[in-house]
């Protein structure tokens, strides 16, 4: 295996044991410092992250371990690693995650599979309940983070294969995007999507899937009755829009919405009235599919270089240690769930830092400045594409990329 990242067409066909591994305890540290809160009744005692293996839901998962000392149970589909080919990031942070949690006396189980599959999700429930029994507490979830990104998802009820899709809804779109590793300007084009691609990113990445596990683990009596589970979801500034909020991403994530309305709902027939359902807007961050999305990569890039010049800028622990932090467990809302501050929409905004006007115009003027002469200098390119190298393992500091790749491992 190689040592170095392969990268084609602003996506990475490769990963790093070792990169990976040492990324996750990097993770860990910062969520022991930045959440303290182990002895507080109505923090996260045991806690489902559906889509645990990278980004937020990775995140999500070390913040409730290692900061609130919570037993976790994580789904994710990962690919373990051939003769000739690295495994998948998520496959070697899942065993790290595992691995480090072991070693400071946490539950924890880890499932590999398809979270999609109403099989998967009963042998999630029987994990829940002896991993609850392993660590001394009751069989009842009190936190379930939804965090699944797949391009393709078998429906349970029809057997149907759907596909997502990327594109705007009514019109084409056209929009300058950078290559991360050239920092070369062009410009990305896109059809606009048929009423089936957009009904196939909705079953793909909308909403029902969450209510089916949801209902699920309502079905099973394993939730909590303060319960909360948030799926997470991106809006942006208008300029994304024609290619995000108003494209068939956005009209899957407005299904979350819905979908958190309809859980709200079930939650409360089922003599559960203080648990809750949440759609949290995160901040942009670079993740393993951000990098592909037109205008995304340039505009991460220049509202990189505004946020880390005003101090504002947060890694992805960062933002879920805020979010837990100042939203789900503050004072007020342990109390009280609906002291959780929302929007007007019932959304949680962990994206203000990222939204706040002096940011939003400081971007758009070094978005409308930009050229190919000048982006590496008043744009964070290199910032955004050693994000994106890290969430493969490389450029990750500490670790000796002079080493064979084969022979390392996340524990060695």
């Amino acid at each position: 295996m190689s040592s170095k990242p392969m990268i084609r067409n602003n996506i990475c066909l490769n990963s790093h044991p070792q990169g990976c591994a040492e990324a996750v305890k990097q993770q860990i540290a910062y969520a022991r410092k930045a959440l303290d809160r182990g002895s507080d009744p109505g923090i996260p005692r045991l806690t489902l992250v559906i889509g645990c293996s990278t980004g937020y839901g990775l995140a999500s998962r070390i913040a409730a371990g290692f900061g609130y000392g919570a037993a976790t149970v994580g789904v994710s589909l990962e690919k373990a690693p051939t003769a000739t080919k690295s495994g998948t990031p998520g496959y070697y942070n899942n065993q790290t995650f595992d691995a480090e949690a072991v070693k400071a006396g946490l539950a924890v189980r880890t499932l590999n599979g398809d979270a999609y599959a109403d099989e998967l999700k009963a042998e999630t429930i029987r994990a829940l309940r002896e991993t609850a029994a392993a660590a001394g507490l009751p069989p009842q979830v009190d936190l379930i983070i939804y965090s699944l990104a797949s391009p393709v998802r078998t429906d349970p009820v029809d057997g149907v294969l759907y596909r997502s899709v990327i594109k705007p809804i009514g019109r084409a779109y056209e929009g300058r995007t950078v290559d991360m590793m050239s920092g070369k300007i062009s410009i990305a084009r896109a059809e606009p999507a048929t009423d089936e691609e957009i009904a196939h990113t909705i079953k793909v990445m909308g909403g029902e899937d969450w209510e089916r596990w949801i209902r699920a683990l309502i079905e099973a009596k394993v939730l909590s009755p303060s319960a909360r589970t948030v799926a997470y979801t991106y809006i942006g500034p208008e300029l994304s829009w024609p290619i995000y909020k108003n494209g068939t991403i956005g009209r899957a994530k407005e299904d979350l919405e819905r979908v958190a309305k309809a859980i709200n709902q079930a939650l409360s027939q089922a003599a559960l009235p203080s648990a809750r359902a949440f759609v949290s807007v995160n901040k942009a961050l670079v993740t393993r599919s951000s990098a592909v999305i037109p205008i995304i990569p340039l505009y991460v890039s220049c509202l990189f270089k505004v946020m880390k010049a005003q101090g504002l800028h947060e890694s992805c622990i960062a933002q879920i240690a805020r979010l837990y932090r100042e939203r789900l467990y503050t004072e007020a809302a342990l109390k009280d769930p609906d002291q959780v501050p929302v929007d007007p929409q019932g959304r949680i905004r962990i994206d203000d830092w990222e939204m706040q006007e002096g940011v939003q115009q400081e971007t758009r003027r070094l978005m409308e400045a930009v050229t190919e002469e000048n982006i590496l200098k008043i744009a964070d390119v290199a910032g955004f594409r050693h994000d994106f190298l890290e969430t493969h393992g490389f450029e990750v500091a500490g670790v000796d990329y002079e080493a064979d790749a084969a022979s390392l491992s996340p524990s060695s």
